[in-house]
């Protein structure tokens, strides 16, 4: 008999809480208080969550994914804060390839995009224009790098950007890459002690880096060792120069079951926007409908090639 697939569906949250607060029993004490997004439908599903904010407007950007493409486009969906109410779904940027963690900031008074594009063989900037409903690339950051998961910080007067790689035996799982700039648009470094940790209970970044109390980066990552997202816990750097590199990995670990009541399998993104993080969690289907969905897929492809 065939196997039955597993399918990962993953649901973004609201928390009501500063990143640099947040434990996991915090986490679990502010359950009830999460603001979820609504579900994105049949065989879809939202994920990566970064946000900007305006007033009581907090505009979240996603990954929107679809099984029946395989593929992602991004997409905005903006929460009053205020009333709660979402806004209806608006793509804001959608590519001939796969496109997800849409990683957003602002800096010199613009907006910025980072967004995963590692099927286009690069770690892209982009600039929005028309509000944050447009966007457009600036130029490539790291060219000819299947990077994913790109995440920047500006600190102590230097860029950094923090990333994993695509390789054989699930690497971008288990490395964690560093670069280093003057100026956003680069020209970028990538460390010489690249990669600047290996291990698979937290390599692949998972949100925003940020400063601590103590004045240290600290950089939220995935923990895979159950499953790909199982996870994330917190690196910090007790060093971060152009030279050298010190981590020290947090033994905590924030799970989906600290949060949601079915989403239970995994959390793999920790988002900072002032005083409220963004999170997603994941529950995992074994429904034999994705092979009817993948077999529609590959007969689509099959019939648009001839």
């Amino acid at each position: 008999m065939v196997k039955r697939p597993k399918s990962d569906f993953w649901t973004v949250g609201v928390v009501p809480e500063r990143i640099d607060r947040l434990t996991p029993a915090r986490l679990r004490e502010l359950r009830d208080r999460i603001v979820w997004m609504p579900e994105a439908g049949d065989w879809r599903y939202y994920a990566d969550p970064f946000a900007l904010r305006e007033g009581d407007a907090l505009h979240v950007f996603v990954e929107h994914f679809d099984y029946r493409t395989k593929r992602a486009d991004l997409q905005r969906r903006t929460l009053d804060l205020g009333s709660g109410a979402w806004s209806a779904p608006q793509t804001v940027l959608q590519l001939p390839f796969h496109l997800s963690y849409p990683f957003v900031f602002e800096h010199d008074g613009q907006v910025w995009m980072v967004p995963e594009s590692s099927q286009a063989n690069e770690v892209a900037l982009y600039r929005a224009a028309d509000g944050a409903d447009r966007w457009e690339r600036v130029c490539a950051l790291l060219p000819d790098v299947r990077a994913v998961d790109a995440s920047l910080l500006h600190h102590a007067g230097r860029w950094w950007m923090f990333y994993a790689v695509i390789g054989p035996d699930k690497r971008d799982q288990r490395e964690l890459h560093v670069a280093w700039s003057e100026t956003l648009q680069g020209p970028w470094t990538p460390h010489p002690a690249n990669p600047v940790r290996s291990a698979q209970d937290g390599a692949r970044p998972a949100g925003t880096p940020f400063v601590d109390a103590q004045g240290l980066v600290t950089l939220p990552v995935q923990d895979s060792r159950t499953s790909y997202g199982g996870a994330t816990r917190w690196l910090r750097f007790n060093r971060l120069t152009p030279d050298a590199v010190e981590i020290c990995a947090m033994p905590e670990t924030f799970t989906g079951d600290l949060a949601h009541g079915r989403f239970t399998s995994g959390l793999h993104t920790m988002s900072a926007c002032g005083d409220v993080t963004l999170i997603d969690v994941k529950r995992i289907d074994r429904s034999r409908h994705r092979q009817w969905l993948d077999w529609k897929r590959r007969v689509r492809r099959w019939f648009g090639k001839r």
